[in-house]
């Protein structure tokens, strides 16, 4: 089994960087393999409703060659579920990561259906249950299952590196991965526990 994890913050390293790579380390204790993608900082064009995809019929989008949405629709087709990481700009996903997340779901619809995902936002205060709620959206219109955690899939920093002082958020991303390989091995008829496991809650408030 294997978890697609796109980064589509313009920060390689950033703070969502952060977030993400917390969860494919958790993945792999459960021996769920993962591939943290970076989006890049090359432009994602957004969808103009040519239908070009579904009249080929190919789960292709044709314009695909002008940047990394055909090969993430590929990727998917070999992935059993899916992460999407956003910091929040305005209280809304990044740009990029939004256009790339519509083309992936009318064009290549057919290789997402039905397999389990979540949303990961990261921001320095405010507008990430925003963003998360926008990114989540898609996932219901495409029959995939969503992915929960102890808490809503956000964590918190502003310089690049500082999620990595967020206990709680790095704990809501260990939380999600252990569910996300309880769910992923549900469906795939692996014996597991009846429930995921729990660590023992570690608030971090950040009122100084």
């Amino acid at each position: 089994m294997k978890v697609l994890i796109i980064n589509g913050s313009p920060r390689k390293q950033g703070n969502t960087q952060v977030a993400l790579e917390e969860i494919a380390k958790q993945l792999a204790k459960h021996d769920i393999d993962s591939e943290v993608v970076w989006l890049g900082n090359n432009p994602v064009r957004g969808c103009v409703a040519c239908g070009k995809c579904k009249a080929n019929g190919d789960s292709r989008c044709v314009f695909g060659d002008l940047d990394i949405t055909n090969a993430m629709i590929a990727k998917m087709g070999e992935c059993d579920a899916l992460v999407l990481g956003s910091p929040v700009y305005y209280g809304q996903p990044a740009a990029q990561l939004l256009a790339l997340q519509q083309r992936m779901c009318y064009a290549g619809g057919a290789n997402l259906v039905n397999k389990p995902a979540a949303a990961v936002c990261v921001c320095r205060r405010g507008g990430a249950t925003a963003a998360f709620q926008t990114l989540n959206m898609p996932f219901q219109m495409m029959n995939m299952p969503i992915v929960t955690s102890q808490y809503w899939n956000i964590a918190y920093g502003c310089l690049e590196g500082e999620t990595a002082a967020d206990a709680e958020g790095l704990q809501t991303m260990r939380t999600l991965a252990n569910n996300m390989a309880w769910m992923l091995k549900k469906l795939h008829g692996i014996e597991v526990a009846d429930l995921p496991e729990r660590e023992p809650w570690n608030p971090t408030n950040f009122i100084r």
